[in-house]
């Protein structure tokens, strides 16, 4: 192994201070541009590193954000990851990204470990947890540190939220279905003591209610964000002894395990029954049966939420100076909930 350049080193070869080439290394403008991009051409033809560690120690920042999230393995999250990498990484940041796996147990030590990491800021949307006082946030304000909340968040106070409108999302979704005709609705839930899917809940009702159809309780089943669970919740509402004509999920997911259940059985989609879901992943759209859905922007969010991080970071804002940003869904219209055929096609994306 060779041996680890210093800035002595670089020093020598150039012959000025040491001195200098740190300034110059730290972009300090009191050294010439000239002198800078040589100590930088120089830096890099030597393969010197910079010491992370002494620069965190010296700027009191670490230049790591960590960013936790449910899961990893569905286009929504990952296109948010990346929507914050794109926002970050041109500002000298790096990314730590952790599951939760919707456990609260996992949350509280993801945040304790990126806490122990010295992150300047933890970006994160929260679990399935039901636990309302997770100690690890009040822990997060005590010691200043930024904690944005994106997507599933908690109503603290104090802390930012970059989330999409999710009561008109299932508004306009369910307003879509009475549109095409359909009356007796469904709705697949999830978790309603998390606010998402609570909003869907209320926008869903309120659309039932505004279009003087009957809101019935019995039609709104509560399950899992999971294909399988999607199926079998089906299920109990075609072997009603009067099922819905249309089902609107919370989920992409629980939509696709109601197709497969609908199409096993013997229906149409949509001429028997119709089904929408919620957050636009890529299956929905390239499926032979293409299903109507509410894209939630998430590249977007992505990018918003890292802008809320910075504006607090790069102001010297504390985290009391909330900022509460709510994107507009888009219903992209398919042939999964498409009956009558003179509807406008919205599926622009």
């Amino acid at each position: 192994m060779g041996k680890k350049i210093t800035i002595y080193d670089i020093a020598k070869k150039l012959d000025i201070t040491a001195a200098t080439v740190s300034r110059a290394l730290n972009n300090n403008t009191k050294i010439s541009q000239a002198t800078r991009e040589l100590v930088i051409k120089t830096a890099k033809e030597m393969n010197y590193e910079q010491n992370k560690l002494a620069q965190a120690l010296k700027s009191g920042k670490s230049f790591n954000v960590g960013v936790i999230v449910p899961r990893i393995d569905s286009n929504f999250f990952a296109s948010v990851i990346r929507g914050i990498e794109e926002e970050l990484y041109p500002q000298g940041y790096h990314v730590i990204i952790c599951q939760t796996h919707d456990q609260e147990d996992l949350e509280i030590g993801n945040i304790n470990s990126l806490l122990n990491a010295q992150v300047d800021g933890i970006l994160m949307s929260i679990s399935n947890a039901k636990v309302e006082n997770n100690p690890s946030f009040q822990n997060l304000l005590k010691k200043n540190v930024p904690l944005i909340f994106f997507d599933r968040k908690k109503d603290i106070k104090g802390l930012s939220s970059v989330t999409i409108d999710d009561y008109r999302g299932a508004y306009d979704a369910t307003k879509h279905l009475i549109d095409q005709g359909y009356k007796r609705i469904a709705h697949l839930s999830n978790d309603r003591l998390l606010l998402i899917f609570k909003n869907r809940y209320l926008g869903y009702k309120q659309a039932i209610i505004d279009n003087g159809l009957e809101f019935d309780e019995s039609l709104v089943i509560e399950t899992q964000s999971k294909v399988v669970e999607g199926k079998k919740t089906t299920k109990i509402f075609l072997d009603m002894e009067r099922p819905p004509d249309a089902i609107f999920s919370s989920s992409d997911f629980t939509a696709l395990g109601a197709i497969q259940e609908i199409k096993e059985r013997g229906l149409k989609i949509p001429e028997d029954i119709s089904v929408v879901g919620f957050s636009n992943e890529p299956f929905t759209k390239f499926m032979e049966l293409s299903i109507t859905s509410v894209d939630q922007s998430p590249l977007e969010m992505g990018r918003i939420t890292a802008q809320v991080f910075l504006e607090e970071v790069n102001n010297g804002q504390k985290i009391k100076s909330e900022k509460q940003v709510v994107l507009s869904p888009e219903l992209m219209i398919r042939k999964s909930s498409l009956r009558k055929h003179t509807s406008i096609h919205s599926d622009k994306k």
